[in-house]
């Protein structure tokens, strides 16, 4: 017997159910940003390794370890995109787009890191970002994050809480940076592994640690917002004072830091406690140095991406599984002489009524089997046809969501029926 092969690890499949919630996660983002006036960008899987190394930072968990870096035949360094902003970035300068323009983009897709796979967090993950370039006040911050709570509105979900932060200017975090790494020196003894190897590579880490043994440390460590340059601080009161115009509730969160050296200026999370240890569901904040970084004119940004799969999971906890499945008219096909009309009543109602989902039965049953499958479809009706319904040009039309009686429509009065009622 040939020994079966098997998906890599942290590589999943997704079908079913998860399929769904995929879909009405991407469905319901698109939609969103149409409403806002956001574009579509198409990026691609692979980027030079030197774009991550000098965007992310070299001395960062996703460029040290976590990226799938390969030479091509040319002997080039390349890398699978551990996320979406950096290869943006350069789309931006390379064909133009920055100079003197204000762009809003989104795109989506997958990414890879070679992380420990777990609830929400897997090797090959899926993303949508958003990406603004040439604003630079906290007013297109704010239409970020209100499009992001629109979004999950539209979604369904509950329990997501929006936590805010500013890390100030490069030059503030430099001088915050050698306060911090002496405070965490001077307590040494008390740092766990990840937070000694980070001491002297990204200490601002060390803030965002979940070990329940290093609150204390972080407690009392110097807090970024008392570092804060004047124009950042003002940056950060104007963008509270408009979430607040908005209604929009929040946390400020002095260790929120991200985990991206490019970040400046404000930052925000949505977070759940529904998704265990992974409970940032999206993510993002202002970037206003990576254009030039990358080599582009100093260009002023800000972005989010969120985790496509982690939201796929939060529907799914949420909601009913019906409410991931989009059937809503299924055709049943009760008689010998009823497939062929079948097929041409099932296409008329798509074509009629495209909004819709009309599914047919195919591979025959019994009248009792189709109902069932009709009623697991999720389908509002079931469309019976069988040999006396094609002998009359009529079908049964039965509800299958409510107690209401069952009725013989004309083929021809079949759209106006359902146009009235979905």
């Amino acid at each position: 017997m040939t020994k079966q092969i098997a998906a890599i690890r942290g590589m999943n499949d997704i079908y079913g159910q998860q399929a769904m919630a995929f879909q009405k996660v991407l469905q319901a983002a698109e939609q969103t940003l149409h409403q806002y006036g956001y574009q579509p960008i198409r990026l691609p899987l692979v980027e030079k390794t030197e774009l991550f190394a000098r965007s992310i930072g070299e001395v960062t968990d996703i460029v040290e370890k976590e990226m799938y870096t390969f030479a091509d035949r040319n002997g080039d360094s390349l890398s699978l995109r551990p996320e979406g902003t950096a290869g943006c970035v350069r789309a931006m300068i390379e064909n133009g787009l920055t100079h003197n323009q204000i762009q809003k983009l989104y795109y989506s897709g997958p990414m890879f890191r070679h992380e420990r796979p777990q609830k929400g967090r897997y090797r090959q993950f899926h993303q949508l970002g958003v990406e603004v370039f040439g604003l630079n006040g906290p007013d297109i911050d704010v239409e970020l994050i209100a499009l992001s709570a629109r979004l999950w509105e539209q979604l369904g979900l509950n329990g997501l809480e929006l936590q805010i932060n500013s890390l100030g200017s490069q030059q503030a975090r430099t001088a915050y940076r050698e306060d911090l790494v002496a405070y965490l020196q001077s307590r040494i003894d008390e740092l766990d592994e990840d937070s000694l190897r980070r001491l002297n590579t990204n200490p601002l880490r060390v803030l965002d640690t979940k070990n329940p043994a290093m609150q204390d440390v972080v407690a009392n460590a110097p807090k970024l917002m008392d570092a804060l340059d004047v124009e950042s601080k003002q940056h950060f009161e104007q963008l509270c004072a408009q979430l607040d115009d908005l209604g929009l509730d929040y946390v400020i969160n002095p260790n929120l830091v991200r985990g991206l050296d490019y970040y400046n200026r404000s930052v925000f999370e949505w977070v759940t406690k529904d998704l265990g240890a992974q409970g940032t569901v999206c993510a993002g904040g202002r970037y206003d140095g990576l254009v030039e970084q990358i080599g582009g004119k100093p260009t002023p940004a800000v972005g989010f991406a969120l985790g496509i799969e982690r939201l796929m999971a939060l529907i799914i906890d949420q909601q009913s599984p019906e409410d991931s499945i989009p059937a809503d008219i299924y055709v049943v096909l009760a008689g010998d002489q009823a497939a062929r009309p079948g097929l041409v009543l099932a296409e008329m109602l798509r074509d009629a009524l495209p909004s819709l989902s009309v599914q047919m039965n195919c591979g025959g049953g019994s009248f009792k089997s189709q109902l069932k499958k009709a009623d697991k479809s999720g389908a509002t009706y079931a469309v019976i046809l069988g040999d006396n319904e094609v002998s009359q040009q009529v079908a049964m039309i039965k509800p299958l969501r409510e107690q209401s009686e069952q009725q013989s429509l004309a083929w021809d009065e079949l759209v106006a029926f359902f146009s009235q009622r979905m």
